[in-house]
């Protein structure tokens, strides 16, 4: 087994023992083991020559996100920010871990820090494909049972925002994604 290997078996293993199900096509998985399957093959699917290190913070994007709970936080846009950065760091760590454990070095470690930081998106390339692959992620995947829970003007709001995140190329693929006829409309009223 390759350290590659190790290392995606790994963050499998922690993604497993998420205690929220899913169910997709009729089976049910982990929720965040789904989520980092999604990411993966998006990533793959969008970007075939990725990187090792964005190949596996695309695995790592949410990896044990359910033991940061978002109540723990304040219920408002502050709390909001604070959670996302305590679940970011969270992220870092755990993934750092793994991929020393299995004999990555520390210039490696720092490169997939980064990325699932997401420092310094729109100038670094693979920053901007990570981010490109968890919104078309969101809107294949998510975007329909999240706009049950929200209005319509909030809805245009964040799409606005997660349109303004991603690249043209990003733009593109979103565009030709097979989504709902309600989550299609809210998208044309986004960008309209």
């Amino acid at each position: 087994m390759t350290q590659f290997q190790e290392a995606v078996a790994l963050i499998d293993e922690e993604n497993s023992k998420d205690p929220n199900l899913e169910v997709f096509n009729g089976l049910e998985y982990p929720k965040e083991l789904l989520y980092s399957q999604r990411m993966y093959e998006k990533l793959l699917d969008f970007r075939p020559d990725a990187s090792e290190a964005l190949k596996i913070a695309a695995k790592a994007q949410h990896i044990c996100r359910w033991k940061i709970a978002r109540d723990e936080y304040p219920m408002d846009k502050v709390g909001y920010f604070n959670w996302r950065n305590a679940l970011k760091d969270f992220h870092v760590e755990i993934t750092s871990g793994i991929l020393k454990s299995v004999g990555y070095n520390d210039e490696f470690v720092a490169r997939v820090a980064d990325l699932i930081l997401k420092k310094r998106l729109k100038k670094d390339e693979e920053v901007q494909t990570l981010e490109d692959v968890v919104c078309l992620v969101f809107l294949q995947y998510y975007f329909d049972a999240f706009s049950e829970k929200h209005s319509e003007e909030k809805l245009i709001d964040i799409l606005q925002k997660t349109w303004r995140k991603m690249s043209e190329q990003g733009h593109q693929t979103a565009l030709n994604l097979k989504l709902s006829s309600r989550s299609l409309e809210l998208v044309q009223k986004a960008l309209a």
